[in-house]
Formats: C-alpha cells, sequence, structure tokens
C-alpha cells in the first residue's frame, strides 16, 4: 500500500472503510466485494477479510452469503454530516471571500458533476426531503507545488444550476452568488482523515496517509443551506488559521500560497 503508518495493512483499510461507512459512502449499493476492495487496496483477499471481520465485529456492517455487505442501520449516523444549527456559528463575511480569492489561484480539475438523488446524510445537512436532486460534484485543486484538495459539493437543484463547465470556469460560491444567493453564514467542522486509494491517487499521497477533512455548511440570509461542501486537504499544502478576540469576533482565513507549499517541502 506504500504507506508508512506503523500499523498492519488489515487495519489501515479498516479504519479507511470505517471512515467510509461513517460517511454513508455506501448506503446505497452496499460494501463493495472481497475481490474489488482486494484490487483496490492492491492487497491479497485475506488482508481485506480481516478488515471486514473487524467492521462485523464493530456491529458497523453485515455480511451475508448471496446477499453481500452492508451497513448496519445507525452506523453513518455515529459520525455523521452537521446539522446546519448543531455548531458554533462562524461569521463568513471575511472568510467567503478569502475561499473565493483561493478558488481564484488554485487551478482546478472537474473530475465529475453529475444530478443526483440526496442521500440521506445529504439531505439532512441540507435540510431537505431525501431523493430530492442536488448537483453532486468532485473537484481537484491544485498549485504549481502539485494537488491541494479533493472536494465533494452538494448544492440543491431548486438553489442553483449550473454545468460542468460553469465549474471548470469559476469558483462555486460565484456560481451561486451570480444564481441570485445571497450568503448569510456557515457552520464548518474540522477534522482528520485517512487517504483511501481514490483520494491517494488524486492528492499524490500514499493510502491511509493523514488528510485535513473539512465539512462546510454554506447559508443564505434566510438561513437556508445552499451548499455542503466536504474536503480532504494536503496538510503540507494548506493551512486554516483563526483569529480570536477576548470579546468573541472570529476572523477565519485559508492560505493557500507558493511561500507556504515552500514552508512545508
Amino acid at each position: 500500500m506504500g504507506t508508512s503508518l506503523p500499523l498492519p495493512k488489515y487495519h489501515q483499510i479498516y479504519l479507511v472503510l470505517r471512515e467510509q461507512l461513517q460517511e454513508g459512502r455506501f448506503d446505497q449499493d452496499g460494501v463493495p466485494g472481497e475481490h474489488a476492495l482486494a484490487g483496490q487496496f492492491d492487497v491479497a483477499r485475506i488482508t481485506i477479510r480481516k478488515a471486514m471481520e473487524m467492521l462485523v465485529t464493530d456491529g458497523l456492517v453485515s455480511r451475508r452469503p448471496g446477499l453481500g455487505t452492508w451497513p448496519l442501520r445507525g452506523a453513518s449516523s455515529r459520525n455523521s454530516l452537521p446539522a446546519a444549527n448543531a455548531q458554533q456559528k462562524a461569521h463568513l463575511t471575511g472568510l467567503l471571500e478569502n475561499i473565493v480569492n483561493m478558488g481564484l489561484r488554485t487551478s482546478v480539475q472537474v473530475l465529475d458533476s453529475t444530478l443526483v438523488w440526496a442521500p440521506p446524510a445529504v439531505a439532512d445537512a441540507l435540510h431537505i426531503a431525501p431523493g430530492e436532486p442536488v448537483h453532486k460534484s468532485l473537484r481537484v485543486r491544485s498549485t504549481e507545488a502539485g494537488p491541494l484538495s479533493h472536494i465533494t459539493t452538494y448544492v440543491p437543484r431548486a438553489v442553483a444550476d449550473f454545468t460542468r463547465e460553469d465549474l471548470e470556469r469559476e469558483p462555486l460560491l460565484m456560481l451561486l452568488e451570480a444564481a441570485g444567493v445571497e450568503f448569510g453564514g456557515a457552520t464548518q467542522t474540522i477534522s482528520a482523515r485517512l487517504a483511501d486509494a481514490q483520494v491517494a491517487r488524486h492528492l499524490d499521497v500514499s493510502v491511509g496517509s493523514a488528510l485535513l477533512s473539512v465539512t462546510r455548511v454554506v447559508r443564505d440570509v434566510n438561513e437556508r443551506p445552499v451548499q455542503l461542501l466536504q474536503g480532504l486537504y494536503r496538510p503540507d499544502r494548506y493551512q486554516y488559521q483563526l483569529q480570536l478576540s477576548r470579546v468573541g469576533s472570529i476572523d477565519a482565513k485559508v492560505w493557500v500560497s507558493e511561500e507556504l507549499s515552500a514552508q512545508f517541502h
């Protein structure tokens, strides 16, 4: 797997699959079979089998002969997406501008842009009914130093319509603003994730590498969620900074520049 983590391969795969289960990745189609996973992670099937046994022991999946492997009810909710009112609100007047500027300073590769039916976790975060149409987009942003982030976004079709070509031309927040969205605020959660095989390939890191994980729900002035973002960032090329005052105001900034990248190389 090409990773330096001091863990057995089956345990690394278990951690990656557990995170994907918690994100609801397999809620609709089930967990891929042992043969497919072995090819994805480039390991023997017995290694996959050990990882799956750990997931079964944790009560995250159910394995039935002839029926496949499926997430157990509640597996994704144990680390579910934050609802818009579940976290401390951040004042985003400066942050949104900073994020847009970051988008203008980086190049983007649109991997996919399709209209899908909102999975339950996505629908909950966007305050819409499960199954409502949403624009799902997968993008990789890069600096001159190389790939920076792997971004998955969901936007209700009722909020804005845009094309893949639009995403290749302008940052998504600018497209939403052009569609008439007046931004009011956002809820953001920052944590850590391990790179799976797909993300590792796009970000040019080893499978199992630690990544900075950002989940952001952007709302309009009427508190309606208009965008859900799930971003995975290389920590050597991305920095998130908060300025906190003693009276409670927050000025948040993200930094992506050649100077920052040089500090980590």
